[in-house]
């Protein structure tokens, strides 16, 4: 299910910024500029799915991956053997099982940053991308740079249908104020549908422990929304070890973690979170929603 949530109040792009958006993010500003979203509406929000008919992810493959029976069971078997693996030997089975089926989406998070240094080693071909909404914060857009002269990989965007400036004057302005799930699923998961078309598997971010949407994922687990094989590598990590490799390393990273913003997303919908509230209380402040979809069953 897709649940999303989000508040805003926008504002222009530095010269600099709208290059490095190429120009189609409308309405961005950096986290000095933040002021924290009102809550507007705590009614459930309306569910978006995609339902197309079309083969999707890896049963849109050459060759095509079907979840089998038998395949799903081995996937199992897989995931259970891997729960005490360390996220480098996760990503290594991975490569070894899949590539060059296999991929990762990133929104340049810590712990995504985290698999990227890791990748970096293990298998710097692997390609990456970032699902480019027009929303992210100006610091967001500058990771991929960073990343680029860091690792020498080319983090891909992709992009939406249409630009930010189309979108809400086809809408009557902002759809993140009223319907941030409609938004969500515009600029992101219908974006990450069509770019898992042919992979047999992605690699995700997520820790357990970061939600209860996302305690009980597996190592490794068929992702049913978009149809490949899952692969979630620091699902057993904490945050005090992701960012002790993030130390120990000196992996690059948003500089809003500084700024009080322990989870990033689009601009619109994040805001810092405030003493004793949990890692993800700043996104869709106000809204019934903690995930934008992609990671929601």
């Amino acid at each position: 299910m897709f649940v999303v949530f989000g508040k805003p109040s926008p504002q222009k792009l530095t010269e600099r910024t709208m290059s490095a958006a190429h120009a189609h993010s409308l309405d961005t500003k950096s986290s000095s500029q933040m002021t924290q979203p009102k809550a507007t509406d705590s009614s459930p929000l309306q569910l978006y799915s995609l339902d197309s008919g079309e083969p999707r992810g890896a049963l849109a493959a050459d060759p095509p991956l079907e979840p089998t029976d038998e395949f799903l069971a081995e996937l199992q078997r897989d995931s259970d053997s891997l729960e005490t693996a360390t996220p480098q030997e996760i990503l290594k089975w991975a490569v070894d099982r899949f590539a060059p089926h296999f991929t990762m989406a990133t929104a340049f998070g810590p712990e995504g940053m985290t698999i990227i240094h890791m990748l970096a080693e293990i298998a710097p071909e692997t390609p990456i991308f970032n699902l480019e909404t027009g929303y992210q914060f100006a610091e967001t857009l500058e990771l991929r740079e960073t990343v680029k002269k860091r690792y020498g990989i080319e983090v891909e965007y992709k992009y939406p249908k249409t630009t930010v400036q189309e979108y809400e004057a086809a809408n009557g302005g902002p759809v993140y104020k009223t319907d941030p799930n409609r938004c969500c699923f515009d600029r992101k998961l219908s974006v990450l549908h069509e770019a898992a078309k042919g992979w047999h598997a992605w690699a995700s971010a997520i820790r357990r422990d970061q939600s209860p949407d996302r305690a009980k994922a597996p190592i490794v687990g068929w992702d049913r929304k978009f149809q490949l094989v899952k692969i979630s590598p620091l699902a057993n990590w904490t945050k005090k070890e992701v960012w002790s490799l993030i130390t120990s390393e000196n992996i690059p990273y948003n500089p809003l973690h500084d700024q009080g913003f322990p989870s990033v997303g689009c601009q619109p919908c994040t805001r810092a979170v405030l003493a004793g509230e949990d890692e993800r209380a700043g996104r869709w402040s106000g809204f019934q929603k903690t995930e934008c979809g992609l990671h929601s069953s």
